[in-house]
């Protein structure tokens, strides 16, 4: 483990203490130099001290990255606090104002935070009502909208890709129905019983699958049984999950737009965007920047290249020509 991911895990540990007592209050330096690009030295954020945090897995600690070196570049100074263990005690450093900002998804707020059971279809629409909510419940604002979704879905190998001719959700569901035995699951235990999980998509798309042929596992597992075809023929994937490219794994297209929207954006406390709202004006056009594609290829090069997300965030912007190296 490097330095650089030693410290990580420090904090990592530290906030998950801290939050349960004494507060955090700390953050180390920033990982790597950066210098100007597109984005310039803005004299609202000259000697400003912004606290960046983010969550413990690959794509949020990239995104935490990648919006710590856009501010540097705009004159902030930053205390990185990425790699906080557990979205809730993320989301509690927030609200409580040990960070000042981090990377969120639409959907995990408006279920996960504010208890809604019903997701919105449409994107933008998910977005505004969250963040409506989140205003006006818990002062936290959401700006920087990406068009990164990092939602559920399905996939299979390519060779039953090519042996089965399934690209969507509905062309399973019909292979379901036609021939039952097709229909193996490999899924997460959460996901086998959750309303926006495999009951749902079998309620939507208008099949059942046969109980023996749901198998339950870990994440990490079932990325790989699904990419051995041997469990399962079909398995429960994050849509920008790095190891779908690492595997070379078929996604499946939510043709009826069931799964709930988990779009990327960027959370801030009301107050602190109050006082600097050139956070928004920094970070829009670098959300607008990433998509889908972009960020599992991101994932990627953390998750089975062995790079590491700091170095990848910053490689990203000075690319997009928003930073320079330092």
């Amino acid at each position: 483990m490097s330095g650089k991911r030693t410290r990580c895990a420090v904090l990592a540990a530290v906030a998950a203490t801290a939050l349960s007592g004494c507060g955090l209050s700390s953050g180390s330096a920033l990982p790597l130099d950066v210098g100007p690009g597109t984005i310039q030295p803005l004299p609202g954020l000259e000697d400003v001290t912004l606290t960046v945090g983010s969550k413990d897995f690959t794509e949020n600690w990239i995104l935490g990255y990648i919006a710590e070196f856009a501010l540097a570049a705009a004159g902030a100074e930053i205390r990185d606090l990425t790699n906080i263990q557990g979205s809730n005690s993320a989301r509690e450093a927030l609200e409580a104002g040990q960070i000042d900002l981090q990377w969120e998804y639409t959907g995990t707020s408006w279920i996960s935070y504010n208890g809604f059971t019903d997701p919105i279809p449409d994107a933008m629409e998910q977005f505004e009502a969250v963040r409506e909510v989140d205003r006006e419940r818990h002062g936290i604002e959401w700006i920087a909208m990406s068009p990164v979704d990092n939602t559920y879905a399905f996939a299979l190998n390519q060779a039953n890709h090519a042996r089965l001719g399934v690209d969507t959700l509905s062309e399973m569901a019909e292979l379901v129905n036609a021939d039952p035995a097709e229909g193996t699951f490999c899924v997460e235990t959460e996901f086998a019983s959750r309303n926006d999980g495999m009951p749902g998509v079998e309620a939507t798309y208008g099949f059942t699958a046969v109980p023996g042929n749901i198998h339950t596992l870990g994440t990490g597992p079932i990325y790989q049984a699904t990419a051995d075809g041997t469990t399962c023929n079909f398995g429960e994937i994050f849509s920008t999950d790095g190891r779908v490219k690492g595997l070379d794994l078929v996604v499946l297209e939510d043709d009826l737009s069931f799964f709930p929207r988990y779009n990327a954006a960027v959370t801030v406390r009301t107050d602190t965007l109050a006082d600097h709202p050139e956070i928004e004006e920094v970070l829009t056009p670098v959300a607008e920047a990433l998509n889908n594609e972009i960020m599992a290829d991101l994932n990627a090069r953390v998750d089975v290249d062995g790079a590491d997300p700091d170095q990848v965030a910053l490689d990203w912007l000075v690319s997009e020509g928003f930073v320079s190296p330092g």
